[in-house]
């Protein structure tokens, strides 16, 4: 048998290297990142003054499916797909999480709202586990479905005092991404507003008990 050459060898290598590279390595798509979009809010008016309380945000708990930047759709039941080309600014729960901070702090009546990271002492912990961050075809229109199980902790004993499960769903106008991530930002506002107030309402009642 006749042995190649050294550097026979090597050419016939990095032929055969770039050859396996061409069939793995497909054209290269555009991706579009979108941070989610959220309404501007102003404190509510003549409400009571503001609770002095610091409220410690942790990032929701999530499936490996909803854990990272793809944008999940749920194209038929029981079948959970991302939108091709498009992807978030960063994974839903952190995406979440944030806006939660932002309008807490748009809203005022609880002004000391920070995240698991923030080396601070919190009167209370706001955890939770982020069952749905989607959207999903009913009829052949896309709705958007947020689903968050919270509860609320006293920092104190560690021990939770008060726990939900909030659910929004939110229509979008079209199927586009651009209006899909829209509807996002909706529900995401929505959400905000009903966990906002319902904190907000279990914290006067721990402090007057």
């Amino acid at each position: 048998m006749k042995c190649l050459s050294p550097l026979r060898h090597l050419a016939v290598l990095a032929l055969v290297g770039s050859l396996g590279a061409c069939a793995l390595l497909p054209e290269g798509e555009t991706l579009r990142i979108f941070l989610l979009p959220g309404e501007a809010r102003t404190a509510p008016q003549g409400v009571a003054a503001p609770l002095d309380l610091t409220l410690q945000i942790a990032t929701p708990n999530a499936s490996r499916a909803l854990s990272s930047a793809r944008i999940a759709v749920v194209p038929q039941p029981n079948q959970l797909s991302s939108y091709r080309g498009a992807r978030w600014s960063d994974a839903a729960p952190q995406l979440l999480r944030d806006r939660l901070i932002e309008a807490f702090l748009q809203d005022g009546r609880l002004p000391s709202v920070v995240n698991e990271d923030a080396n601070l002492y919190a009167d209370l912990g706001l955890f939770s586990d982020l069952r749905a961050f989607q959207s999903e075809y009913v009829d052949g229109v896309p709705q958007v479905v947020i689903q968050l199980q919270a509860r609320l902790v006293s920092r104190h004993d560690q021990r939770t005092f008060s726990s939900r499960r909030f659910e929004v769903r939110q229509p979008s106008a079209d199927s586009s991404v651009e209006s899909v991530v829209e509807t996002f930002g909706r529900a995401s506002d929505a959400l905000s507003r009903e966990l906002i107030d319902w904190t907000i309402a279990q914290a006067r009642q721990r402090d007057a008990d």
